[in-house]
């Protein structure tokens, strides 16, 4: 059975690769990661601010409860319709950021991951995975608990 971590061509050690090269796709995956983490707390701010664009909706019922119609009426007429960010929604800033900004950016470095590592994410972890496990398995061996 294949290993999942393992690709067709081999493992990261099999990857010729200048530390430039190295580098430069580690601190890629960690920018796309980064970039998830944004979408993420995109998604949450959308959620957030549609849970309190749902209270005001409410306040604005209270406030002609309580014969306040003028702050009603301004609630309802220019707050609640309001965009979040230049008149956009936030569903429209979801929207934007993941079909243009994070697409385009985890396609450009899936390419580049392609060509330089033939498509292993995260070669930077795996060999450290194995110098750990090796390190491990070699302490075990010889005995020695000491560290190097």
């Amino acid at each position: 059975m294949d290993d999942p971590e393992t690709p067709p061509t081999g493992g990261a050690d099999d990857l010729e690769l200048t530390d430039a090269e190295l580098e430069a796709l580690h601190n890629l995956q960690l920018g796309i990661e980064h970039v998830h983490r944004a979408y993420g707390s995109l998604l949450a701010f959308h959620h957030q601010l549609g849970h309190a664009m749902d209270r005001m909706a409410d306040a604005e019922s209270r406030l002609r409860d309580a014969d306040h119609d003028a702050w009603a009426d301004e609630l309802r007429d220019q707050h609640l319709p309001a965009g979040a960010v230049s008149d956009q929604w936030t569903f429209e800033l979801v929207e934007e950021f993941s079909e243009v900004f994070l697409e385009e950016l985890d396609r450009f470095e899936g390419e580049v991951r392609d060509e330089l590592a033939d498509g292993l994410d995260h070669v930077t972890e795996r060999r450290q995975k194995r110098r750990v496990r090796d390190r491990a398995a070699n302490g075990r061996s010889s005995g020695d608990d000491s560290d190097e």
